[in-house]
């Protein structure tokens, strides 16, 4: 047990692991626990969670309303740079623990206390992503990690301490996988998806129908950009949350967003999950093909060979990070000139670009076209392609 612990601020949401971890540090350290609970765009009836966290043994409960800060300083300027883990993953929830964290401090500094705690298992990425920020933010608290110390390190152990204590939980041991929801996606893991051959239940999604079940009919669509972030849609001017909330609703109502995969774990194993991303799946579809007439090309693939440590170091942590800071700066300035407007084809499960604009474009049909055109000189591009040959053509001749 970490010693001279005074007051503890907990990272709190109300579910099976911190509601048993409530009561645990109460009754190990014996001092005060505040229990934090991040509102990151989650569907909560924030009263209850208030309520538990009380009844359960908290000497108070803060609840903090981050949407708008988590969509526009973690979410959009992830999407700005185009993040994406391992070919698949919107990193829905390593964009939300640096800002569930930077809060946390944030309280344990207003409410005096010495230690903060959260309910990441021994595991997973999470313990790494909350801690990384902990340390990167304010070393001096001590950090508790409950998972890692005690004894109750099974889910049937956790719901029997639950019931020990009369602890109501919503997990049950008929359906025991965990989710975890906020803004950009929902993400469902172990139970019944530890085996990745298992399909998931149709029943276990919440933000998207199924394709099969999505309209027979496309939904169109306008998203408008400035410097690389949304900014409109259909011509209505939206804040962040609200704008990534509306993409979520039209994504979700076409089967748009669903993944499987199994992912590497930062700790070394692999992971199989679930998630749903409705709106940052059009998000990024958007943005990547407004891009296609606003960036240079070889910006672009200056910045396409970032994308992969820069999603890296999101997915393991790293965003408080000074290597992380640089990376931002960069992709920011390639985001520059990325200002229109792209129309969307919303179809069971597809998203597809089908419409571009911008008044900083660099398509210019007189050059691109077909037909007859003054400014471009076709006979030029033969000495091009011998320039460019040159050194396959002098190793054929040696040959």
């Amino acid at each position: 047990m970490t010693a001279n612990v005074n007051k503890i601020v907990l990272a709190y949401s109300g579910g099976l692991d911190t509601s048993v971890i409530l009561r645990w540090l109460k009754e190990e350290y014996q001092c005060p626990v505040v229990a934090y609970a991040a509102d990151v765009g989650q569907e909560e009836d924030w009263d209850s969670v208030r309520e538990k966290g009380m009844a359960t043994g908290a000497d108070k409960v803060i609840i903090s309303d981050l949407k708008e800060e988590f969509a526009r300083d973690y979410i959009f300027p992830a999407f700005r740079a185009n993040a994406i883990y391992e070919g698949s993953y919107l990193l829905g929830t390593s964009l939300a623990r640096p800002i569930i964290a930077k809060e946390q401090v944030r309280i344990a500094e207003e409410e005096n206390a010495d230690a903060v705690s959260h309910g990441a298992t021994g595991k997973g990425n999470d313990q790494v992503r909350f801690e990384m920020a902990y340390l990167a933010l304010n070393p001096r608290l001590s950090i508790i990690a409950p998972w890692r110390i005690w004894d109750l390190n099974s889910r049937t152990k956790l719901m029997a301490y639950a019931e020990q204590y009369g602890i109501p939980v919503p997990v049950t041991k008929e359906k025991p996988y965990s989710s975890d929801e906020n803004l950009l996606h929902i993400s469902f893991e172990g139970g019944i998806l530890e085996d990745p051959w298992n399909e998931p239940e149709e029943s276990m999604f919440k933000l998207s129908c199924s394709p099969e079940q999505a309209p027979e009919t496309p939904t169109y669509i306008e998203i408008e950009f400035r410097q690389g972030n949304p900014v409109a849609i259909d011509g209505e001017a939206l804040s962040p949350a609200n704008l990534l909330t509306r993409l979520n609703s039209l994504g979700g109502a076409n089967g748009i967003g669903r993944l499987d995969m199994v992912e590497n774990r930062f700790v070394g194993m692999k992971s199989r999950g679930v998630y749903e991303t409705p709106g940052g799946t059009i998000l990024r579809a958007a943005h990547r093909d407004l891009e296609t007439i606003t960036l240079d090309r070889e910006v672009m693939k200056i910045r396409d060979s970032l994308v992969p440590r820069y999603s890296e170091m999101i997915y393991n942590g790293f965003w408080f990070s000074p290597e992380m800071k640089l990376l931002q700066n960069t992709m920011d300035v390639a985001q520059e000139t990325v200002n229109g407007v792209v129309r969307l084809k919303l179809y069971k499960g597809n998203c597809i670009p089908v419409g571009r604009k911008s008044d900083q474009s660099l398509y210019q049909e007189s050059f691109a076209t077909f037909e007859e055109d003054e400014v471009y000189t076709q006979s030029d591009a033969a000495g091009f392609i011998r320039l460019n040959a040159l050194r396959m053509t002098m190793q054929a001749l040696r040959k």
